[in-house]
């Protein structure tokens, strides 16, 4: 009776002891949950950790990339060191979704000539998370042979579905009419850059455009007024800007010869000539005897920093003008940087001119020189 009881005893420790060993192994034991319904973006950077819920009983064993590159659910499988330095293997599913526009690279202004050919797609970069090689498309009718100023769109699509259309204008402007064809020129020569020029009446052409700059003179008698293509464009370069709410007016017009002398006569008074040479043309220098050229609103360094004059001078191009004098190329126009003074060109040569925002002047671009003699 006494033996047996001691059997007993043993076995009921026995089991004690397998039990306390059981609920302490099954106390070790790792648990881990993971985040639930997963989406991630195709080919976006995520690691196999970064949907860990919680973890105890355990450390993670290293960290790496989850695929994204391909569309669908995807098995992740994640290792885990327990406390008995045992390595187990846990999955959990993710989708691998697109749900982004693709994103296109474009000009949101594409300024011609009438009769220009232009490739409307050049340029048009269109990029996407899924690394597709997506082309834009344009949607909207236009016609390079008709000026006139059309909003179309580019278009560029996925296989996802994912759409992107970005608005873009498209001007087609008439033939700039101050390009001129001279007939019989009383003398012609040759710039430094190769450019024709022609003197005709006392007026000089180069390429066709009329110049006049402390080399290149006008004729006292030469009175055309303000040309009225110049005005045309430039009242809706103000309209353009008032949209934005900017305030741009014409301040100085046309002069005649007179009138340039007056006014050149009270600079030299005042600051004498050396001075006054800086910034102000001699009679029958000054373009705006061409008529051709204005300035807008105050006339003085005090509109260099205003919105307007940094908007005239990132966009006048667009409408066929160029800021004339610009900054740090007095040694090549003669004059001072003036921020309010623009000459119309028609949009070809200002294009060019404008140089992506790096003004080059005419007087580089023709190959002249603007000095005194």
């Amino acid at each position: 009776m006494k033996k047996r009881r001691t059997i007993v005893i043993i076995i009921i420790l026995l089991l004690i002891i397998f039990s306390s060993i059981f609920i302490f192994v099954k106390s070790k034991d790792v648990r881990i949950t993971f985040k639930k319904n997963i989406k991630i973006e195709i080919n976006e950077k995520v690691y196999d950790v970064d949907y860990v819920k919680s973890l105890k009983n355990g450390k993670i064993k290293g960290k790496k990339i989850i695929d994204t590159s391909k569309l669908g659910k995807k098995k992740v499988q994640i290792v885990i060191t327990d406390s008995f330095k045992r390595d187990k293997k846990y999955y959990y599913d993710v989708m691998i979704i697109d749900t982004k526009k693709p994103n296109i690279e474009y000009k949101k202004e594409i300024v011609i000539t009438l009769g220009d050919e232009v490739d409307l797609l050049n340029g048009v970069v269109v990029t996407d998370n899924s690394n597709e090689d997506i082309k834009a498309t344009i949607e909207g009718e236009y016609d390079l042979k008709k000026a006139g100023v059309y909003k179309l769109f580019y278009v560029a699509k996925d296989k996802s579905g994912n759409e992107s259309k970005e608005e873009f204008v498209l001007k087609v402007n008439e033939k700039s009419k101050e390009k001129v064809t001279v007939s019989n020129p009383d003398s012609s020569f040759t710039t430094s850059k190769g450019f024709r020029g022609y003197t005709k009446n006392g007026l000089t052409y180069i390429d066709g455009y009329l110049v006049a700059n402390k080399t290149y003179s006008l004729p006292s008698t030469y009175n055309p007024g303000l040309d009225s293509k110049t005005l045309q464009q430039a009242n809706i370069m103000f309209s353009e800007a008032k949209k934005e709410g900017l305030n741009i007016y014409l301040s100085s017009g046309f002069r005649s010869y007179n009138t340039q002398k007056n006014l050149y006569n009270n600079y030299v008074a005042r600051d004498g000539q050396a001075s006054a040479d800086t910034y102000s043309a001699r009679p029958g220098h000054s373009e705006h005897q061409t008529g051709l050229a204005f300035d807008v609103n105050q006339v003085n360094s005090s509109f260099d920093n205003s919105n307007e004059a940094k908007w005239l001078s990132n966009n006048c191009y667009k409408y066929g003008f160029i800021l004339r004098y610009p900054k740090g190329k007095t040694n090549e126009t003669g004059y001072q940087y003036e921020s309010w003074h623009f000459r119309y060109v028609g949009t070809d040569l200002a294009s060019k001119l404008y140089n992506g925002g790096n003004w080059i002047t005419m007087e580089s671009y023709f190959g002249i020189t603007s000095k005194y003699d």
